[in-house]
Formats: structure tokens, C-alpha cells, sequence
């Protein structure tokens, strides 16, 4: 609990109807989409950067923790106050301030909705290539936070590619400018970068530059059906093989399909084992010719079903089935342990071998589906309270087999709470006493977003 003259400060610097305290108000940001939960002791709703740094400044003053929130739809307890504190939500910082379509940037807040500015800079022609699977939900400050991926990272790469600068607000409340409106800059050491991914644990973001790129001409899709994922892994290797880089291509599996077409009341698959979805875009020639030449790839791997998306309903009709995944797993069982490891392309059969091993060791269903182009993969084990136990030990086997195969414990998703145990099975000590030095120098109280990361008691109560 804050103290009542705490209270009175953070209204004065926030106005009275910015500062949510009640037990039904705090409840609505206590979690995230991994449904672990934790209640904080206030809400703070700032609209101006310096509101976030007067906040700041008083949290380091009373060591109160304090934990940045976008639109909570993180996958790694990112957001959860674990040590309760302030949930700083940027949900009012929500301007897209700059569209420039002659050097191709934009600037924009954090609360910003990803797909409302996709839709708004699409509509003068451009595009910002980012594209996570939540982005009708998900923030700008939330993808940079995460370094969010998405579909059409395989072809354009993930947030950090496309973030020229920021402005952040440090732990201690001192306002910096990092990057710059160009597409280069070596003036001094990388914070952009620094900041990117770094969870909320090292500054709280409060305006983004991002460079766009001009909307491709055209936009063509297809799905191919397979009976079985050796066939859909070979498509992919084949793909790769033909040397082009699709826009999207996802891999979904027997039990991901099963459940979307329960869920969606619709047969999507013909009883097929295994899905690809891949979208590919450019002049409409070279779109023709490179999807007429991932059909032949998809034959010769097996396919027995391709259909093509003739139409913009056609493609949206496709990619209903890839969105509807995660609530429809939800109708197998009652809670899933959701991962995002990541492989190199070419090791997709043999990770996909390994979680099918370590599903039938424990006897449990483990749904896969994903990023297929760029080796990521959603592994979701899923579970009932009796299974979590047997589950745990199945996660660290995938990780161990993850990192066998020389890939990533997370792709896109990030370690916050759920993964801090498991970081360093991949980062080796000294480079994670490097990654703690870091954040010692930046939040010396280590207020902001504690127990995220790395696995320590962080934070005072006060």
C-alpha cells in the first residue's frame, strides 16, 4: 500500500482521475497474457514524458517498484507487478506525431496501437513492416520493450530494424534523446539498441522514430496441406532452397489445426497433418512467378492441398486461421505453458522431432506452430494444474534441445518472469554479470520493473 501523502503526490502529478487505486481498478492491471498475476498498489496513468520522470524520480526517492505496461499482451509476465509497486500505464501517450513520407520516418508514443498506425501510414502508401500476431492489441512502446517480431519477419526483419531513435526516461528520471532521424548515426554507443529489448527494466520509452517503407504493389497468399510435418519441413527448407524470401511463412500442426477448426466451426484442413501459410509480395510479376514456384516446392514436398487467396477476403480468410490459434487451444485445455524458441531454418525437423519425444516422455500434447520462415517456433504444452509439474521438466528439455540445435530460448516473446530461470541456460555468466552491471549502472535502486530478467529478490517494500 501507498502511504496517503505518496498518493497525494502522484495525483498532483497526474491529475486525480489518472491515479487508479481502488481494488477493481488494479485488478484490470495485475496480469498479462500469460495469466500469471500480481496486484499492484496504484495505477499511474501519465500523458507527458515529464510526468513519467516526476514519477520516477519520486519512486527512487521511496524505493517503490514500478513496472511500465502497454496493452498487457506480453507473453512472459513482462508487465505483472510481481513486486506490487506502480503500474506505470502509457495508455494515454497514443498520438502518431509525425508522418513523413519524403524521408520516410515516423514518430509516434508508446501507446500508440500497432495495427491503427499500420493502417494509418498503408493509407498514404507506405508500410512499417513489424507485424506481431497481437498488433490489433499491441502497443508501439510494448513491441520496442520486447523487440517484437511477428509474421513478416522472416522477409523485413523484427522492431529493432526499424527503430531509428527514442526518447526515454531513465530509472532515476533524467530525460534522454537517443539515435536520430537518420539512417545512420555512430555518435557515442547504441542505446537505441540498448533500450530495445530490454523489457521496461532499463528506461521507460516515451516517443519512438521509426524508418518506413513503401507499400509493396501487390500482396499474394496461399496455403498448402500436408500429411505430415516432414513434408511441411522440407516445403520450408525448399523454399529457402528456391531463394525466395517470402513475406510470411508460418507452419501450423495437426493438433493446432484440430483446434482452430473446432473453434472456428469450419474444415480448414481436409484432416491434413500439417499447414503452411506463405504470403509474398513486389511488382505483381515477380509475385506471380515466385508463387507459382512455391507451389512446385510444395508439391514436391507432399503437399496434397494448395489453395491460392485470390482476393484481399481470400487472404484475410487464410490468415483467420493462423490468428484464431491461441484461444482456440484453449478449448484442449484449461491453462497452456507457452514458448517462442527459435532454431536455425534448416534444424525446424529436428526440433519438431525432439518436442514430439519430450511430449510422449511425459505424456503430455504439445501444440506447435509458427514462424517457420525464420526458425520460430510457438511450442505450447498443454496442461491442467496436474500436469504442471511434469510440464516444467518439459520445458527445460525443450530449451536443452533448443540449444543443442544452436538456437534461442526466445524469439520474440522475451525472458521477463516466465523465462528468468532458463536465461542462462543460453547466457553464459559473464556475459549475464555484464547484462546486471548494466542494469545496476542505469536503476542503482532497482525500481523499475523488478524481478524481471534475472532471477533476484530486487525491490524494497515501502
Amino acid at each position: 500500500m501507498l502511504k496517503p501523502s505518496l498518493v497525494k503526490e502522484l495525483k498532483n502529478i497526474l491529475g486525480p482521475a489518472n491515479l487508479f487505486t481502488s481494488h477493481e481498478e488494479l485488478v484490470a492491471y495485475s496480469y498479462d497474457a500469460t495469466q500469471k498475476e500480481s496486484l499492484p498498489w496504484a495505477v499511474a496513468r501519465p500523458a507527458a514524458a515529464q510526468e513519467v520522470s516526476d514519477i520516477l524520480v519520486l519512486a527512487n526517492r521511496e524505493l517503490i517498484p514500478v513496472v511500465p505496461r502497454g496493452a498487457g499482451t506480453g507473453m512472459s509476465g513482462g508487465s505483472v507487478p510481481v513486486h506490487g509497486g506502480i503500474v506505470l500505464s502509457l495508455e494515454r501517450m497514443n498520438k502518431i506525431l509525425e508522418i513523413d513520407g519524403n524521408d520516410l520516418l515516423a514518430v509516434v508514443e508508446p501507446g500508440v496501437v500497432t495495427g491503427d498506425f499500420q493502417r494509418e501510414v498503408e493509407a498514404r502508401g507506405l508500410l512499417y513492416p513489424p507485424d506481431p500476431a497481437s498488433s490489433r492489441f499491441c502497443t508501439m512502446g510494448g513491441n520496442v520493450a520486447e523487440c517484437a517480431g511477428g509474421l513478416r519477419a522472416v522477409k523485413y526483419g523484427v522492431t529493432k530494424d526499424y527503430v531509428l531513435g527514442l526518447e526515454v526516461v531513465l530509472p532515476t528520471g533524467e530525460l534522454i534523446q537517443t539515435g536520430a532521424r537518420t539512417a545512420k548515426s555512430v555518435a557515442g554507443y547504441d542505446l537505441t539498441r540498448l533500450i530495445i529489448g530490454s523489457e521496461g527494466t532499463l528506461g521507460v520509452v516515451t516517443k519512438i522514430i521509426v524508418r518506413l517503407l513503401p507499400l509493396p504493389e501487390t500482396v499474394r497468399a496461399l496455403s498448402a496441406f500436408f500429411p505430415d510435418i516432414e513434408g511441411a519441413a522440407r516445403a520450408v527448407s525448399g523454399i529457402t532452397a528456391s531463394r525466395i524470401i517470402p513475406r510470411a511463412l508460418e507452419f501450423v500442426d495437426r493438433e493446432a489445426l484440430r483446434a482452430v477448426e473446432n473453434y472456428l466451426k469450419e474444415d480448414i484442413s481436409g484432416g491434413a497433418a500439417a499447414m503452411l501459410l506463405v504470403e509474398v509480395d513486389g511488382p505483381a510479376p515477380t509475385t506471380e512467378r515466385e508463387l507459382a514456384q512455391i507451389e512446385a516446392v510444395c508439391r514436391k514436398a507432399g503437399a496434397v492441398r494448395i489453395a491460392r487467396a485470390e482476393t484481399d477476403s481470400e487472404r484475410e480468410h487464410i490468415w483467420k486461421a493462423r490468428r484464431s490459434i491461441s484461444p482456440a487451444l484453449y478449448t484442449i485445455k484449461p491453462k497452456k505453458m507457452s514458448e517462442d524458441i527459435v532454431v536455425p531454418r534448416s534444424r525446424i525437423p529436428d526440433i519438431l522431432r525432439e518436442i514430439t519425444a519430450i511430449g510422449q516422455k511425459y505424456g503430455l500434447l504439445i501444440v506447435n506452430f509458427g514462424h517457420a520462415g525464420d526458425g520460430n517456433i510457438h511450442t505450447n504444452i498443454m496442461v491442467d494444474d496436474a500436469d504442471l509439474p511434469k510440464a516444467e521438466r518439459a520445458v527445460k528439455e525443450i530449451f536443452e534441445a533448443t540449444l543443442r540445435l544452436k538456437g534461442s530460448i526466445s524469439g520474440e516473446h522475451g525472458i521477463g518472469l516466465s523465462k528468468a530461470a532458463y536465461l542462462p541456460m543460453e547466457v553464459g555468466p559473464a556475459a549475464l554479470a555484464a547484462m546486471k552491471r548494466i542494469k545496476d549502472a542505469l536503476d542503482p535502486n532497482h525500481i523499475l520493473n523488478p524481478g524481471k530478467i534475472f532471477l533476484e529478490k530486487e525491490a524494497t517494500n515501502r
